[in-house]
């Protein structure tokens, strides 16, 4: 499917070295063609001595009549040609989809899937490493579209009530650990550590990791919701905020906060004020 953007908004940020947290928040905002749908986001780097990894994505797109808003996290380890990669491509990769409009599920399946095996492909270039994702697709502002793999979240405000429309992909959630055991792997728990695919790898789910492939899975979960009335926003960050704030925290704490790029910037400043050390990227979209 041929698409034009409408709009474009800067991604995938690298901040420059300050005082605090070795790292400034790089912070930016957005709105639909109506106006009547905004955005904004913000982006810090965590205290380790790598760059930064996480990457995100955050603008409009026309296809014929219809308009599409985009909305992802991807949180990279072992490097960032992975998160970048999928910052450039997965988008397209899902549009391009046969049938996008039709079966957007179906679409969003088959394009992970493609996307995963084609940086499996590409490891000479890529590296070994991986990512999470969060995606979120808008259609005509009134469908609402997640899928993600591995811990990055996604948490809508509905009414004040914080839904995760997402699902962390932990190893140690009982499915999680059978589908890896079923597929020739295990899970190891080292004390004072949290639970790892082969003693290595954190999140059950991700693209990439090719040492690890024949344990982990691409497939990513999908919800769909209709944005109503009551439909007030939705947040889409990666661990480095939800490992120290919990769903209905991060709601409560920028619900009020009418601008999304200060709403995103609340929610990355209470991560470092709980002692968040790893990167954290957030993207808060505003529906009314």
């Amino acid at each position: 499917m041929n698409v034009s953007r409408l709009c474009f908004c800067k991604m995938g940020t690298r901040s420059q070295s300050s005082p605090v947290n070795k790292a400034r928040a790089s912070t930016g905002k957005g709105k639909n063609q109506s106006n009547r749908i905004v955005h904004g986001y913000s982006v810090v780097k965590g205290t380790a001595n790598h760059p930064l990894e996480d990457y995100f994505v955050a603008e409009y797109r026309s296809s014929g009549n219809h308009e599409l808003g985009l909305f992802a996290i991807f949180d990279g380890h072992l490097g960032n040609s992975v998160p970048a990669f999928l910052q450039n491509h997965l988008f397209n990769n899902i549009l391009n989809e046969p049938g996008f409009l039709k079966d957007p599920a179906n679409a969003i399946k088959n394009a992970y899937s493609q996307t995963d095996r084609i940086i499996l492909d590409r490891e000479a270039m890529l590296g070994s490493g991986g990512s999470t994702a969060v995606t979120a697709i808008l259609l005509d502002g009134k469908r609402l579209l997640i899928a993600n793999i591995g811990d990055s979240r996604a948490v809508l405000s509905r009414a004040g009530k914080g839904v995760q429309l997402s699902v962390d992909h932990e190893p140690s959630e009982p499915s999680e650990r059978v589908n890896i055991q079923n597929r020739g792997g295990f899970v190891l728990n080292m004390p004072g550590d949290v639970p790892r695919v082969d003693g290595q790898l954190a999140v059950a789910r991700a693209f990439g990791d090719k040492n690890l492939k024949e344990h982990l899975s691409a497939d990513p979960d999908i919800k769909e919701e209709t944005v109503d009335p009551a439909t007030e926003f939705l947040i889409l960050a990666s661990d480095g905020l939800w490992k120290v704030v919990q769903n209905q925290e991060a709601v409560d704490l920028v619900r009020k906060i009418r601008n999304p790029k200060a709403a995103a910037k609340r929610l990355t400043d209470e991560a470092l004020s709980r002692k968040s050390k790893d990167d954290i990227s957030c993207i808060v979209v505003r529906f009314r």
